[in-house]
C-alpha cells in the first residue's frame, strides 16, 4: 500500500516537473534565439528592434481570438481574409469619419466570424474545413475589390501610425484577454471544451452558444486589428492579411500552444509565440535568407514545436 502511493507521488512529482519545463522552454527558446540572431548579425537584431517589432502588433491581437479559438480545439484559417476584408472596408468609410470606420471593420471582422460560426456549430461541419472554405472565398472578394487599384483610405489615417498608440492598442487587448481569461468563467469554460465537449455540457455549459460567440468575438477582434494594419500605409491591397492565418498558427504553437487546447493552454502562449515568430523571422531576414529557405526553416521549428507541445493523452480530432 505504501509503495502504491509512493508510486504515485513520484508519477505525479514526474508529471510535474515536465508541465513546468514545457511552461518554460518557449521563454527560454525566446531568449536564446534573440541572442543567437544577435550575435549572428552583430548587434543588428538590438538595433532594429523597432523595426523588427513593427510587424508583431497585427499579429498579437488577431491571433488573440484564436487563441480562444484553439483552447477549444478547434482551428481557425480565415484570419487572413478576415483582416484583409475589413482593412478594406476601414479605408472606405474613413474617408467618413475614422472612428466609424473602425466599427465598421470590427463588424465585419465579427459578420464573417458569424458565417464561420454558423456552418460550424448549427450545420456540424469541422472548424478547420468551414474556415478553409471562407478563407478562399473571402480572398476572392478581396481580389475582386482591388483587382484596378489599391482601396485608399483618408489620408489622416497615417497620423495615426505612431508606436505609442500601436502599443497602448496592444496593450488593452491584451490586458483585456488576459482578464477574461485568468479572472472570469470565460477561460475555464474555454478550456472545459477543449478538454471534453461533451462532459462540458454536462456540467451545465452552453458549448454551441459558447463556440458561436467565440468565432463572432475573434472575427472581431481581427476586424479590430484591421485599423492597426492600415495605418501603416493608408490603404488595403489585394494581399491585405495574406497568411497571416498561418503566421498566427505558428506563433501560438511556438508559443506552446497545444494544439488540441484544453486544461494545459496558458495565456502567456500568445505573447511569447508572437514574439519569438517576430524575433525568428526577423533575424532570418537579417541574416540574407530568401524567402523559401525562412519557409523551410520556420517549418523545421514549427514540426518540433508542435511534437513537444502536442497533449498526446487528450489529442483528438480537431473540433
Amino acid at each position: 500500500m505504501e509503495n502504491g502511493k509512493t508510486s504515485r507521488e513520484e508519477a505525479l512529482k514526474k508529471l510535474s516537473l515536465i508541465s513546468t519545463i514545457r511552461a518554460i522552454l518557449p521563454v527560454v527558446g525566446l531568449v536564446i534565439i534573440f541572442i543567437l540572431f544577435n550575435v549572428l548579425t552583430n548587434g543588428r537584431m538590438i538595433s532594429n528592434m523597432s523595426l523588427a517589432f513593427s510587424q508583431v502588433y497585427v499579429t498579437l491581437i488577431a491571433a488573440m481570438g484564436v487563441f480562444f479559438i484553439m483552447t477549444m480545439g478547434g482551428l481557425d484559417f480565415s484570419q487572413g481574409s478576415i483582416l484583409g476584408l475589413s482593412s478594406i472596408v476601414v479605408c472606405m468609410v474613413s474617408k467618413t469619419s475614422i472612428p466609424l470606420a473602425i466599427v465598421c471593420g470590427i463588424l465585419t471582422g465579427a459578420a464573417i466570424g458569424c458565417f464561420n460560426g454558423f456552418f460550424h456549430v448549427k450545420m456540424k461541419i469541422k472548424s478547420f474545413i468551414v474556415t478553409i472554405c471562407s478563407m478562399f472565398l473571402f480572398r476572392g472578394l478581396i481580389k475582386y475589390l482591388t483587382t484596378d487599384a489599391p482601396v485608399a483610405g483618408s489620408a489622416a489615417l497615417v497620423n495615426f501610425d505612431t508606436t505609442v498608440l500601436k502599443v497602448i492598442i496592444t496593450v488593452i487587448v491584451l490586458g483585456l484577454g488576459f482578464f477574461a481569461f485568468q479572472c472570469t468563467p470565460f477561460g475555464i469554460r474555454l478550456k472545459a471544451i477543449g478538454a471534453g465537449e461533451k462532459a462540458a455540457e454536462f456540467a451545465g455549459i452552453r458549448t454551441d452558444l459558447t463556440k458561436f460567440l467565440i468565432y463572432v468575438l475573434s472575427g472581431a477582434i481581427t476586424g479590430f486589428a484591421a485599423f492597426v494594419n492600415v495605418i501603416k500605409v493608408g490603404s488595403a491591397t489585394s494581399n491585405s492579411g495574406n497568411q497571416l492565418e498561418t503566421q498566427i498558427l505558428i506563433a501560438l504553437v511556438l508559443g506552446g500552444m497545444p494544439i488540441s487546447g484544453g486544461a494545459k493552454v496558458r495565456f502567456i502562449n500568445v505573447i511569447v509565440g508572437a514574439l519569438l515568430y517576430v524575433v525568428l523571422s526577423s533575424g532570418l531576414t537579417m541574416m540574407g535568407f530568401d524567402t523559401q529557405t525562412m519557409q523551410l526553416i520556420q517549418g523545421v521549428v514549427f514540426l518540433i514545436f508542435v511534437a513537444v507541445f502536442a497533449d498526446r493523452q487528450s489529442l483528438q480530432v480537431i473540433k
